[in-house]
């Protein structure tokens, strides 16, 4: 088997494992959880506890800013281990579907050197109740900062079949 055969055989094992709903990418490690014994996410009880307080100020109005600050301010260190918070790291906790117990896979796809965010190119897997969830949605605030422009929590994707795969 030459290079070029046996990437395009890794390619196709990924997929069905997406399909199948047994990828081990939707129990991927993120700031919030912990790796269980069986290898699925489970809640850290400290970052947990800091991921909901970022989620509810938020959902109160606070700024990304504003949120690093008081995470700063508390000593509390970001996923990356450091004594600072960014603007960034908070943008992408809320926008990160796991912290809701949902799992999107194939989000990103690479093309050799290349990487690009999956806009409908390929299809995309959403993995419903993945997870346990250690933020959950306030519907109506949530829609609130929808409507203001605020929003960058995730959303699922149109033409989504629960559970399952959308194009």
């Amino acid at each position: 088997m030459n290079i070029i055969e046996k990437s395009e055989s890794i390619r196709l094992g990924l997929r069905k494992g997406f399909q199948e709903g047994a990828s081990k990418l939707a129990q991927r490690r993120c700031y919030g959880y912990d790796s269980g014994s069986d290898g699925e996410l489970v809640g850290n009880p400290d970052e947990a506890t800091v991921v909901r307080w970022i989620f509810e100020r938020y959902l109160h109005g606070d700024s990304f800013g504003k949120i690093a600050a008081e995470l700063e301010a508390q000593g509390i260190l970001s996923p990356t281990g450091k004594p600072k918070w960014n603007r960034e790291a908070i943008s992408k906790l809320l926008s990160n579907e796991k912290y809701t117990g949902r799992v999107l896979l194939q989000k990103i796809i690479n093309a050799g050197s290349f990487k690009f965010k999956n806009n409908g190119f390929m299809p995309q897997y959403l993995y419903s109740d993945a997870h346990e969830s250690i933020a959950t949605l306030d519907k109506g605030k949530h829609d609130k900062q929808q409507q203001n422009g605020l929003s960058t929590l995730p959303k699922t994707p149109p033409g989504c079949k629960k559970g399952g795969v959308f194009a």
